[in-house]
């Protein structure tokens, strides 16, 4: 296509104030879908406090991972696939194989100028990709067409100031407690408050952006009409409108993605929230300003020429003709073939009749999450003895409850983030009177009031100076302490100021009650239904142990902004603790055990439910409500605390050679010392390295060593009745399974772009997320540190395996009916794999048909 028309790239906003979308020639339905469309590829980005695993691909589950590799190529200009250098390295160490290669050759959609056969793709993997072939067609912002008319000067760099200053905004305007002082102009909405403060800012005029005020100021009120008034202004061709919104958004991806958050939860409650709208106007305005201080023939030039490009982009299911992501797009499959080629052999000649589940009743069942980091605990545990069995469930136990801290009003959402909570739980004082009751609250709030006044405190213009000098000194016995690498247990906030013994009889209250007009507790009915729910889900209405642990699972870190990152995603990035002990206190319940045998699950007298907490850094389990044990109960939870201290003994030992803990001193004592010690940036490796995930009685995999990276999650397709409980798995764990691999996926394949970057220079910010150093963009993803150990990758770049041991049939019949589920699959987000009953495992090649695999 032509270079458009210069003339219509002209300044032409000025006093737009009050002009709507249709004043200024954009069809309004255009508009409304390109908008749509942009906010809607943003994926969410949830606060500190609660920082759990989310997908940063999930704004293209509609289309396939190969075009979106085509696209982010194209509109954002960053990588989903790991450096040439990368697959040349694996198949030079023979982790992939030529047959691997040959095989990938057949398995990745076929692309024009792609490699035909396996001798031009090896030829292809031994050169550099650099200087090669890059997109004909990209998206280009106005910033950036200055940036290359300045020949890349990082100092000149407009992109680099305007995503400081719009950061610098965004930190002010949405903190949550951080700072000492707020942003006058916060009751407003974000681009009337952003309008507002740029009134007074005259920091980029400084900075030689001239007339920015004046363009801000001449813009519409309204942030639909002003972003179709900068669409007009800058001549955007219709085909690239929506493109163009994206990048514009990618440009502030973190800010962007964290108010996605905000309205994704205002949408979980059924409220509205247009808030991203506003910010994308808000990113937009700041890009016409910065055209409208250059009006010189050569902007204009460079400008027409980048819309002539914009307006030749290719759909997005189009891959386009870059030959090298052709290239690299085979190589990850291979990559991934190999992985499978490995899992495939160990799963078949893994007979089950190798180490079979006993077939008496178990003196000790742990259910664990699903988590990873659960299976070496779990395959440590059942190593001890045949009287032990484990499963896996999702760690918040089937129980979506709002925990409400002692001495607080609102607590935090223990589900999944993709639920919101179906009750709320407020922590109790355990045989308290309602006097010691009231005062333990009044205490609580006394404290937290004395926290906020001491902050305001340390913090304030003047005082802060007072408080260094006065009590600078006093933290020096600390952070001795803590770097010496003294251990705690998990531990939480709002237990600060409460006396030891009011700690140990803190816990969840069932009973119905009201806080603030809310209903609290559960009814007898909801227990029982509840319970029925949680024991078919978990595979579990027979053969129940004498002893059954409920274990949750959380994280001890100190100095760890992304610390809840550790906890329990199922839990929405808190500990599991409330959960299990609420889950355990219900099936402990006399009449909920009548409910239960009238349903046709019959729980015997002599079997007990414990809540637990596995500490993921330490390894330590912690056993909840012990004292209200039954006598007769006492020996049986004396030999599972010998039992879990073993367990503990031997993860621990498995875990630190990853660890890089020094083999002649004691494991134990490094391993624990690393969760207190403040200048760690690796307490332990979370989630990395997870690459699979296994639906399946226990059986299919009791006793073989998926070294950690493995979701193992308990189904039996023979106790479920139409298979609903396949379609929870398939919807739920298997969503957010894929959620978290994908996490760590893009924060391994290009951690600037989906990551957070080095941690050792993380700044908080608002309290809502972290900066690396002092300006930029709010980071998304995990930080380096979380997936490579300073010299290699730990966590392998592999789309998420998914086995599920049920018939073909069932699994078809949910693809066809959960339209999110079928993106995953049929888009290639992650590998399906059925195993069946003869332990003969078949692939979802996609449109319903399957191939059976060698297994063995």
């Amino acid at each position: 296509m032509a270079a458009l028309p210069t003339s219509r790239v002209e300044p032409a906003v000025h006093h737009a104030a009050g002009r709507t979308s249709a004043d200024i020639g954009i069809p309004s339905r255009l508009l409304a879908q390109a908008i749509a469309s942009a906010c809607d590829r943003i994926a969410p980005l949830w606060p500190l406090r609660n920082f759990v695993a989310v997908n940063p691909f999930l704004g293209f589950s509609g289309q396939t991972f190969e075009s979106t590799c085509a696209t982010m190529r194209r509109i954002a200009r960053v990588d989903m696939l790991m450096p040439r250098g990368f697959y040349r390295d694996a198949v030079a160490d023979g982790v992939v194989t030529q047959a691997d290669l040959a095989t990938a050759l057949t398995q990745v959609p076929r692309i024009e100028s792609a490699p035909g056969n396996l001798l031009a793709l090896n030829e292809a993997l031994a050169r550099d990709p650099e200087g090669h072939s890059r997109p004909s067609a990209v998206v280009a912002t106005i910033a950036e067409v200055l940036d290359s008319l300045a020949g890349g000067d990082r100092h000149a760099s407009r992109t680099a100031f305007m995503v400081d200053e719009l950061s610098k905004w965004c930190a002010a305007y949405f903190d949550q407690g951080q700072a000492a002082w707020t942003l006058p102009s916060r009751s407003l909405k974000p681009y009337a408050a952003w309008r507002n403060a740029m009134r007074h800012d005259r920091n980029p005029e400084a900075m030689g952006i001239a007339g920015f005020r004046s363009a801000v100021a001449g813009m519409p009120d309204d942030p639909h009409a002003a972003i179709a008034a900068v669409i007009d202004a800058l001549a955007i061709p219709e085909r690239a409108i929506g493109d163009y919104l994206y990048r514009a958004l990618f440009d502030i991806r973190g800010w962007a993605a964290y108010v996605r958050y905000l309205a994704w939860d205002n949408a979980l409650h059924g409220r509205e929230d247009d808030r991203l709208v506003h910010l994308l106007a808000i990113r937009l305005v700041w890009g016409y300003a910065l055209f409208c201080e250059r009006r010189d023939p050569a902007v204009k030039h460079a400008w027409a020429s980048a819309m002539a490009d914009a307006s030749a982009l290719p759909r997005d299911e189009h891959l386009g003709d870059d030959p090298e992501l052709a290239v690299d797009l085979v190589l990850q499959r291979a990559y991934e073939i190999a992985y499978q080629r490995n899992l495939l052999s160990r799963l078949g000649a893994h007979a089950v009749v190798s180490n079979p589940v006993p077939a008496e009743r178990p003196a000790l069942l742990a259910a664990f999450c699903i988590d990873v980091r659960s299976e070496i605990f779990r395959r440590a545990l059942e190593r001890l003895s045949a009287q032990i069995q484990t499963l896996g469930f999702a760690g918040f136990f089937g129980f979506p409850i709002e925990y409400v801290p002692i001495g607080e009003e609102r607590g935090g959402a223990q589900c999944p983030v993709l639920l919101k909570p179906a009750f709320t739980v407020c922590e109790a004082v355990a045989r308290a009177s309602d006097r010691e009751q009231a005062h333990i609250v009044a205490l609580r709030r006394l404290r937290r009031r004395v926290d906020k006044a001491w902050k305001s405190f340390k913090l304030s213009a003047v005082s802060s100076f007072t408080y260094v000098e006065t009590v600078g000194l006093a933290f020096a016995a600390k952070l001795l302490s803590d770097s010496a690498g003294q251990t705690r247990t998990v531990d939480h906030p709002h237990m600060d100021g409460l006396d030891p013994g009011v700690r140990r009889r803190l816990g969840p209250r069932l009973d119905p009650g009201r806080l603030h007009g809310r209903e609290t507790g559960f009814t007898q009915e909801q227990r029982l239904s509840m319970a029925e729910a949680v024991l078919r889900a978990m595979s579990l209405t027979q053969g129940f142990a004498r002893l059954v642990l409920l274990a949750g699972h959380g994280s001890t870190t100190v100095n760890n902004p992304h610390a809840s990152g550790l906890d329990c995603g199922a839990c929405g990035g808190h500990t599991g603790e409330a959960n299990a002990r609420v889950a355990a206190a219900i099936l402990n319940d006399p009449d909920v055990r009548i409910g239960l045998a009238a349903r046709g699950i019959t729980i015997p007298p002599e079997t007990w439910f414990v809540g637990a907490l596995h500490d993921t850094t330490t390894d330590e389990l912690h056993l909840f409500d012990t004292d209200d044990l039954p006598p007769a109960f006492q020996p049986d939870i004396e030999r599972a605390r010998q039992w879990l201290a073993c367990a503990a003994v031997a993860t621990r030992k498995e875990r630190a050679p990853l660890l890089g803990v020094d083999p002649r001193k004691p494991v134990d004592a490094q391993v624990m010392a690393r969760a207190r010690d403040w200048s760690q940036v690796r307490p332990e490796w979370g989630l990395a390295g997870n690459a699979a995930f296994i639906a399946a009685p226990r059986a299919r995999t009791r006793g073989l060593d998926l070294a950690g990276q493995a979701f193992l999650h308990r189904y039996d397709w023979r106790q479920d009745k139409e298979f609903a409980i396949l379609e929870l798995v398939m919807t739920a764990p298997m969503v957010v399974a894929s959620w978290i691999n994908l996490q760590y996926y893009g924060s391994t394949v290009n951690n600037r772009a989906f990551g957070a970057g080095n941690k050792v220079l993380h700044n908080i910010i608002g309290t809502l997320g972290v900066l690396q150093g002092n300006a930029g963009d709010l980071q998304v993803g995990l930080p380096l540190q979380s997936v490579h150990d300073g010299e290699k990758f730990i966590h392998k770049p592999l789309r998420l395996n998914v086995f599920l041991e049920a018939p073909l049939h069932a699994i078809d019949a949910v693809i066809g009916r959960q339209q999110s589920v079928r993106e995953l699959i049929e888009n290639r987000w992650l590998h399906l794999y059925a195993i069946g009953e003869d332990g003969l495992i078949a692939r979802y090649e996609g449109a319903g048909h399957w191939q059976n695999e060698r297994a063995g």
